[in-house]
């Protein structure tokens, strides 16, 4: 065997035979020191949902500040949900996919007969109203649709079956003025958006349409709102309603009813920002028995609530 190879074999086994002979030092572990360890499983997050007669998007850019606000100010996760249409609206309500609906009165209606629905609150209009009102239009340029009485056999575009300022007031104001469904050459309805019934008017599509008042500021940025002539005004009901789904707890809806009257549109300019974006100005309580005008309505033009 070459020296050198001899040579490394005897310092590899030296190195061996140390390695052997060491002991690594004990480490005493103590039982008797024990931490409790907890763990606080993840609520699941409220829902909250906006009657979808403008777009997502709309929805989303005028609530979401006001869904963190609640939020933060209840201490409990809510997140906004999105329904495509009237219906799904009512159905996700039903389904107990809904917790927090933010509805026209008709709708809320609905959500109490069907489901126990109960309202929390009301809202405050820019105009400082706590009741809303519908609108009829037409093209300015359209001679033959001056007065209400001239929507005999002219095409009617609505927003919605369910729509409180874009059907069901402008149906009863029809009505009073001696008009029913029989008298337009047709009554189309325009998906649930406020924006497609101003837009088909504006388009020549229709003659008439029915919005709810407040509505022409959402197409300004589209169209010359000065092209559309508002032709009358619906009598005032009472306005949009947050109603809480009969599953919640007590003291959680008084959470959130709370933070919702807190909000101060004249001393905080962080709340000013909130409802700004949301397009009213505040909170006021409400209870069921506000809605019975409503309920008027609904069986004097022979609407289903059930």
């Amino acid at each position: 065997m070459p020296k050198k190879i001899l040579y490394l074999f005897i310092i590899m086994a030296a190195f061996m035979l140390s390695s052997c002979d060491e002991r690594e030092e004990a480490i005493e572990v103590s039982l008797e020191k024990r931490e409790e360890i907890t763990f606080s499983p993840r609520l699941p997050a409220l829902t909250y949902a906006y009657l979808p007669q403008y777009s997502h998007t709309e929805s989303f850019q005028r609530h979401h500040r006001l869904v963190e606000y609640l939020s933060e100010k209840t201490g409990l996760p809510i997140r906004q949900v999105f329904p495509d249409t009237f219906d799904e609206h009512i159905n996700m309500f039903g389904q107990g996919k809904i917790d927090i609906s933010f509805s026209n009165p008709f709708i809320y209606v609905k959500l109490a007969n069907r489901f126990g629905a109960q309202a929390m609150t009301r809202i405050i209009e820019q105009d400082g109203r706590a009741e809303f009102r519908g609108q009829i239009i037409a093209r300015s340029d359209n001679i033959e649709v001056r007065t209400i009485e001239d929507a005999r056999n002219k095409s009617w575009v609505a927003v919605d079956p369910s729509s409180a300022g874009g059907y069901l007031f402008p149906l009863g104001h029809f009505v009073d003025h001696g008009l029913t469904l029989n008298d337009f050459s047709e009554v189309v309805f325009a998906g649930g958006r406020q924006e497609n019934v101003i837009l088909g008017v504006y388009a020549g599509l229709h003659d008439i349409g029915s919005i709810r008042e407040g509505s022409l500021s959402v197409v300004e940025d589209k169209i010359d709102i000065n092209q559309i002539r508002i032709i009358d005004n619906t009598m005032w009901y009472p306005g949009w309603v947050y109603a809480h789904s009969p599953r919640l707890p007590e003291d959680v809806v008084h959470k959130i009813k709370e933070a919702m009257l807190y909000l101060d549109y004249e001393a905080e300019p962080e709340h000013r920002a909130i409802l700004d974006a949301a397009r009213f100005i505040g909170f006021i309580p409400s209870t069921d028995q506000d809605f019975d005008p409503v309920r008027d309505l609904s069986q004097k033009v022979g609407l289903d609530l059930d």
